[in-house]
């Protein structure tokens, strides 16, 4: 695009806050950015500043745009188009995540739902800052008006309502509970709360909330304003303040950034009652021409993505962006870059951080060097548990840059059989699946980790090679520590950094599936449930004391009075019960 073609194309946009995209001729996106008024900041781009953005200008052929209800949604929009994008000419976070959407789809009967991925024709609200506030108010509106949850599949499969009809969450269209004329009118009230009429879902939250007091339902009620607070918070998203900053700040986070090259390093530090309790490494593509400040403003807008917020942020640079500045602030994030004192202190650790590039510290760089693969920042490690068979379960656990993103662990319930193999090939399938179809909301990982040998490995591959699903995929035998990859196996030294990182995921994932299995064999049917004196919490410390009903069985009477709860005569019941 030329000068006159840029600002013929600013001329037409409206005087609105939004975000605009600059593409190329095969419609690819080379560049997001934000505005508070799209007419005021695009005909900057006519004689842009950096040469970056002047390249990117002249290889553009489209400029787009979308208007945004306030500055927050747009700042937030740019960061999910970011995400979604990967647009060349962006500083983007490389573990960043995406925020949520509120859809409700493009049907004649729609479902409503929480999502970083809208399906085509739906209608979306948002993007919003914190997921849990999001998922309580879609909660309250399907309490409320009843708008299913379901898949397309099972509510073109159904023959009788679901448990979501029986919970009171949905009033079951799929079996013509509810005709769908009333069903489009309880939509319509969905949307009318989203374009901003909070009454629509406020006033029966109240309405309820004083019934409930008045009959002295006090845990009843104060749901019910906990859920009001959410709804009446979600349109000015953190209008008000999250803690109070004035003097009472308990958490802190401290950023320090550093260029080198193409790429970029932002450390953050959090402190928690005036002590360090996290240091972390984040990577981002270097921004050409902007600096550090410009490393600053892409990381404080994407990281933060669905994480919670400190009472005070501390930058080592001003971020210079006053789009972002009055967000934190709406948010009651004090955002502060010290000049002396333990503040400034903590700055200057945060840039050593940023700044380190021993290379021994560098995990996931001397693995990416030790598979010959690219730099995977972010690892999936898979593990499956079961009891010779029984209650079979499977853990998909990630680390970024090392670290472990918790928020993205999923685990899932296997079909019950005695078979490790079988078992990892159905779990790595699933999860390959969702990817292939876009149902998991997750961005694809670089590497995949399988806790076993060369038998699980060649069960995961199986299934990715089934699904079409190309990423790259290793395993870690428990025994000796091996590596092994589709071309042979290592055998690294015990303090090789590459190793270690490794066995971090496999452990956690060992850890989440083992936690899970426990989780659901407390929760089955055994023979301990008749019996006179065990209720439900000492069945469960008899089964987390023996692992098992036949280790009980076989148990002494002095064994089993060790365990809290378990008295003479349940020990003598049990004995001569299971005898």
């Amino acid at each position: 695009m030329d000068t006159a073609a840029v600002r013929e194309r600013a001329a037409d946009l409206p005087r609105e806050p939004g975000v605009y995209q600059f593409e190329d001729g095969d419609g690819r996106v080379l560049y997001v950015g934000k505005a508070v008024d799209l007419r005021d900041r695009v005909p900057a781009y006519a004689d842009p500043r950096s040469e970056r953005i002047a390249r990117m200008v002249e290889r553009a052929d489209v400029l787009d745009f979308a208007v945004t209800d306030t500055e927050t949604q747009a700042l937030l929009l740019e960061a999910n188009l970011i995400k979604r994008h990967r647009p060349p000419y962006n500083v983007r976070l490389k573990d960043d995540k995406s925020y949520p959407l509120v859809q409700l789809t493009d049907h004649a009967v729609p479902r409503i739902e929480v999502t970083r991925d809208p399906d085509e024709g739906a209608t979306v609200y948002g993007p919003f800052t914190d997921k849990g506030r999001v998922e309580t108010v879609v909660k309250a509106l399907r309490e409320t008006y009843g708008l299913r949850g379901c898949s397309d599949h099972k509510y073109r499969t159904r023959d009788r309502p679901c448990l979501d009809y029986e919970m009171g969450i949905c009033t079951a269209p799929c079996t013509g509970e509810i005709p769908e004329a009333d069903y489009a009118a309880d939509v319509e009230s969905v949307r009318r709360f989203f374009e901003g009429e909070v009454g629509v879902l406020a006033d029966p939250l109240r309405r309820e909330m004083e019934a409930a007091a008045g009959d002295q339902e006090f845990e009843r009620a104060a749901n019910c304003r906990d859920k009001l607070a959410a709804v009446e918070a979600l349109h000015g998203e953190g209008d008000a303040a999250v803690s109070d900053s004035s003097g009472g700040a308990t958490t802190t986070d401290v950023l320090g950034a550093a260029v080198e090259g193409n790429s970029a390093v932002v450390a953050r530090l959090h402190a928690e009652g005036g002590k360090l309790v996290e240091r972390e490494r984040h990577t981002l593509d270097a921004p050409d021409g902007e600096g550090t400040a410009g490393v600053y403003r892409a990381f404080l807008t994407q990281y933060y993505a669905e994480r919670e917020f400190p009472d005070e942020i501390l930058c080592a640079e001003d971020p210079a962006d006053a789009d972002i500045e009055a967000w934190l602030e709406r948010e009651g994030v004090a955002l502060r870059v010290p000049g002396a004192g333990r503040e400034a202190t903590l700055v200057d650790l945060a840039l050593k951080n940023a700044r380190r590039r021993d290379a021994g510290d560098d995990e996931v760089g001397a693995l990416a060097d030790a598979l010959g693969i690219d730099r995977p920042e972010r690892i999936e490690g898979f593990d499956v548990s079961h009891a010779q068979g029984r209650s079979a379960v499977g853990s998909d656990v990630v680390a970024v840059d090392g670290t472990p993103e918790k928020s993205d662990y999923r685990r899932k319930k296997l079909t019950d059989r005695n078979d490790d193999y079988a078992n990892m090939r159905e779990l790595v399938r699933w999860r390959a699946e969702r990817a292939v179809a876009g149902r998991d909301d997750r961005p694809d990982p670089d590497l995949l980790l399988i806790d076993g040998g060369d038998g699980q490995l060649g069960a995961a591959r199986d299934a990715l090679a089934e699904t079409g699903w190309d990423v790259p995929c290793v395993a870690l035998a428990k025994d000796e520590e091996l590596v092994i990859t589709p071309s042979g196996v290592h055998d690294w030294p015990e303090d090789a950094p590459q190793l270690h990182l490794l066995q971090r995921v496999r452990d956690e994932a060992h850890r989440f599936a083992v936690q899970y299995h426990q989780t659901l064999r407390d929760d089955v049917s055994t023979a301990l449930d008749d019996l006179p004196g065990v209720g439900p919490q000492t069945r469960k410390r008899l089964l987390r004391r023996f692992g098992s009903v036949e280790n009980v069985r076989a148990a002494s009477r002095a064994e089993l009075e060790r365990v809290d709860g378990v008295g003479e005569r349940t020990a003598e019941t049990i004995e001569t019960r299971l005898g």
